[in-house]
């Protein structure tokens, strides 16, 4: 007999994390299928597909196309897997809807009662009403561009009690943007976003920084893969799965960042977790240099310290959408709060000290000559407000590399 064909379906898959994700899984043949409209129907009725994922712009298309439709896919008007039984009929799933609930149970969001705005129209949303309406929400407003809910209404569902963004604003590449501001729902308790590149999107970013907890779309993303793997091969997975996977991923693709004074030793200390861990080292001082077509004292000698931060906080912006990298800052780029997002959003952010006596100061502009004591009283708040975890550096390289990525194993995987 043929080898089965497990994969997903969809139109673009350039940026999916599926085939890791069912890998690790056990699911070793595992690829990506993209195909044209008019191929989609040809290509299911191959007799050795074993388990599809379908993403979009497919999941309402293929619902005809399956000899069977489970109850929960049918009345969501979605199907996002689907398996060839031994009849030889194709019978169609959701997994979503297992998935976005696995999401909302980690963050400890609770739906019964609650008053939840969901922030658009389209297939993550028909998910994600269906789930609140299996749980008892007490009301559900949609919000689309169009119609009586929609983006220039928003207050008057001030009282919403969860915000859920189902759209694909702020979602890499478009880092940084958001769909609303939670400020417009004083009594929100929860935010749910189901964007997982970046880790942290402008929504999640400021729900952190409101207090309000909040989740990411990476649990949604495995559960709902595993749930999948469960209608592929009929075997039950265990909850502890989930979390293997997920914490697998996040310390994977989480970027390691490091901020500090001038001359803390950011860069040796770079070097070190790079060949440490075999990651790939970005040194945003040298981007800048880079982007400037000269040195950094350089730059500063034509355009002043305003022409530097332009090119750093360019340059911050583009590595922040990196993910599994090490990035290196230079000492004042926590002076712009807007690269404070860019680093968190995908980073676990190491603030590097070390006594101001022992500071290096040749070639540094802005240190040469400094009152570098009054520098970390203006600094120091502001590497507090960006960082994760501070790491001394009075020791050797190689001791603060190492204790630096010990830290970062057990914790990025949160």
């Amino acid at each position: 007999m043929a080898e089965r064909i497990y994969g997903l379906l969809g139109r673009r898959l350039g940026h999916s994390w599926s085939v890791p994700i069912h890998t690790a899984l056990g699911c070793g043949g595992y690829r990506l299928i993209e195909l044209e409209p008019e191929s989609l129907a040809p290509f299911l009725r191959r007799e050795d597909i074993g388990g599809l994922n379908v993403t979009i712009p497919y999941k309402r298309d293929v619902i005809p196309l399956c000899d069977v439709v489970d109850e929960a896919a049918a009345s969501i008007g979605s199907v996002n897997t689907i398996v060839r039984r031994p009849d030889g009929r194709l019978y169609g799933y959701n997994t979503d809807i297992d998935g976005f609930l696995y999401m909302a149970r980690r963050a400890g969001t609770r739906f019964a009662g609650k008053k939840a705005v969901i922030l658009g129209s389209g297939g993550a949303s028909l998910t994600a009403q269906a789930a609140l309406r299996q749980e008892g929400a007490r009301e559900i407003a949609v919000i689309s561009r169009s119609g009586p809910d929609n983006y220039e209404t928003l207050s008057r569902h001030a009282d919403a009690d969860l915000v859920i963004n189902t759209t694909p604003v702020g979602m890499y590449p478009g880092n940084g943007a958001a769909p609303a501001d939670l400020t417009a729902f004083p009594r929100c308790s929860g935010v749910l976003d189901v964007i997982y590149n970046p880790r942290r999107t402008a929504l999640l970013l400021q729900a952190q920084a409101l207090g309000i907890p909040c989740s990411d779309g990476l649990p949604m993303l495995v559960a709902q893969a595993v749930k999948a793997e469960e209608h592929f091969f009929d075997r039950p997975i265990p909850l502890s799965e989930h979390e293997r996977i997920l914490s697998q991923l996040r310390r994977e693709t989480t970027n390691l960042v490091l901020i500090g004074m001038p001359g803390c030793g950011k860069t040796a200390v770079g070097m070190a977790l790079a060949e440490l861990t075999g990651r790939k080292a970005i040194d945003i001082d040298a981007q800048v240099e880079s982007r400037a077509g000269c040195s950094i004292p350089e730059l500063f000698a034509r355009g002043g310290e305003a022409a530097f931060r332009a090119l750093e906080r360019e340059a911050t912006a583009e590595a922040g959408k990196l993910s599994g990298s090490i990035i290196l800052t230079g000492g004042g780029v926590v002076k712009d709060a807007r690269n404070d997002a860019s680093l968190r959003q995908n980073g676990r952010v190491y603030h590097l000290v070390r006594d101001l006596s022992l500071l290096a100061t040749n070639g540094r502009p802005l240190s040469q000559g400094a009152d570098l004591a009054a520098m970390w009283r203006e600094r120091e708040p502001l590497y507090a407000r960006c960082r994760d975890a501070v790491a001394d550096n009075s020791g050797t390289i190689a001791e603060t590399a190492a204790w630096i990525w010990r830290d970062f194993c057990e914790h990025s995987g949160d």
